[in-house]
């Protein structure tokens, strides 16, 4: 303790050894010392006390399209990395895909990390692309440090990033096999969407029917079936058919190296809910009935679903129309993850510490970012600050997002994150932010 420079203490610190109170001793932007509560703080040290606040590890978000450069009017690194530290996230990984160029190539994943160097609030990092024609581009960016490869099984909504067919999605998985590198996949099958009514228009039961489960289900088995044959490493997205939890929960019995993510918006909203021409709530797949959501909930409680991750897929607000078929199918969510989240989780007999886990220990373990997600000594000293039992009520006009359309606007949410902290130093308190602190992130070996 005697090196410390700063010393953080609440009564309430979620720690991997469980809830309690604690003084945390932070120098050189590291996690140095877990301590007594009442440790004395060494001469010259700052010293912040956060009371009866619960002090936990800043979220590590693995799933966000900041869409920087090319398609900046509808998000970018400056709001994107803004919005992120506000809802108490300190670390996220970008998607490679609705950013032009997309990270599909090394040159390309080097224009945007020029790019978000100068803008970046928090520490980000940057998943490559696996597209039908870049196999020989994928050793390549996974030695330059990207933390894996994303790959859709049917069209993605952007040209510039096509869909693996079976045998493509063979071949980039073979490859990525060969380094032991992790493939993260949009998991629907094409031939099941094309087979579902697709009339397009403004009721949300039409789109819903055009999306179904089988389509998850379905990729989901073709992919596990995949891993196994290669031993092959494979994650799957924004999971939100129910249906597909026994394959899941099978193949990680039978030892296949599989992780499933689930979203805030598949957890918290239902498709009950959503006003015919809402295409704030279009999410592809879809937000389902509440049924499936109780599901979802059984699966994180028994572990078949790993973590939970915002899928932060914003656009202009000209985009979301109200035909569900045309509208731009994503939804906004990095400020709100957290507190959506916990209000939903609390409803149900969770515990903060179920939050962490899911949203941060999680996703730091699947990104495999050993000093991010946990508060132990040798982590980054990345902290967010919550009063989980104070309450608001969404206002688009207070997110920092680019575009400020949510689903989630006028709901009552709770927990409210008093101040993130980035390697010791606060980065924003109750609202207001400093300047850029963000480091970028490479995949270590």
């Amino acid at each position: 303790m005697s090196d410390a420079e700063l010393v953080v203490r609440s009564t309430r610190v979620i720690t991997p050894e469980g809830t309690r109170a604690a003084a945390v001793a932070v120098a050189g932007g590291k996690i140095t010392a877990v301590l007594p509560y009442d440790a004395q703080v060494p001469p010259g040290a700052r010293f912040e006390d956060f009371g009866d606040d619960v002090l936990l590890p800043g979220l590590v978000d693995t799933h966000v399209h900041v869409n920087d450069p090319g398609r900046t009017h509808w998000e970018g690194f400056w709001t994107a990395t803004r919005a992120a530290a506000a809802g108490g996230i300190t670390t996220l990984i970008d998607m490679p895909l609705n950013s032009l160029p997309p990270t599909t190539t090394v040159d390309n994943l080097r224009t945007k990390q020029q790019v978000a160097a100068e803008k970046a609030h928090m520490d980000v990092g940057f998943w490559g692309g696996a597209l039908p024609d870049n196999v020989k581009d994928l050793r390549p960016l996974h030695d330059a440090g990207v933390f894996g490869f994303k790959a859709f099984l049917s069209p993605s909504g952007v040209d510039e990033f096509p869909h693996l067919d079976q045998d493509q999605l063979a071949l980039s998985l073979a490859e990525i096999a060969g380094f032991d590198g992790l493939l993260i996949v949009h998991a629907e099958d094409p031939h099941h969407l094309e087979a579902a009514p697709q009339q397009g228009g403004p009721k949300y039961a039409d789109f819903l029917a055009s999306r179904p489960r089988d389509a998850e289900d379905t990729a989901i088995a073709g992919l596990i079936a995949q891993a196994k044959r290669l031993n092959a490493r494979v994650h799957v997205l924004h999971l939100s058919s129910s249906d597909a939890l026994p394959l899941i929960a099978a193949a990680k019995a039978e030892g296949v190296r599989i992780t499933v993510e689930t979203c805030p918006h598949y957890l918290t909203l239902t498709a009950e809910e959503v006003p015919d021409g809402a295409s704030e709530f279009k999410c592809c797949p879809p937000i389902r009935e509440s049924a499936n959501q109780d599901l979802l909930w059984q699966a994180l409680a028994d572990g078949t679903i790993d973590c939970v991750v915002t899928d932060h897929s914003p656009s202009t607000a000209d985009l979301k129309t109200d035909d569900f078929a045309t509208a731009w199918g994503g939804i906004s969510g990095l400020q709100l993850s957290l507190a959506a989240v916990w209000t939903e989780a609390r409803k149900r007999g969770h515990d903060l510490a179920d939050v962490v886990r899911w949203m941060s220990s999680s996703t730091a373990e699947l990104a495999g970012l050993d000093q991010k997600g946990a508060i132990e000594a040798g982590r980054d000293a990345d902290f967010a600050v919550l009063a989980p039992d104070e309450t608001f009520t969404v206002d688009p006009a207070a997110l920092q997002h680019r575009n400020r359309v949510t689903a989630y606007a006028g709901k009552t949410l709770s927990g409210v994150v008093k101040s993130t902290w980035l390697r010791g130093e606060r980065i924003v308190l109750d609202g207001e932010f400093t300047d850029p602190k963000g480091q970028l992130l490479v995949r270590t070996p």
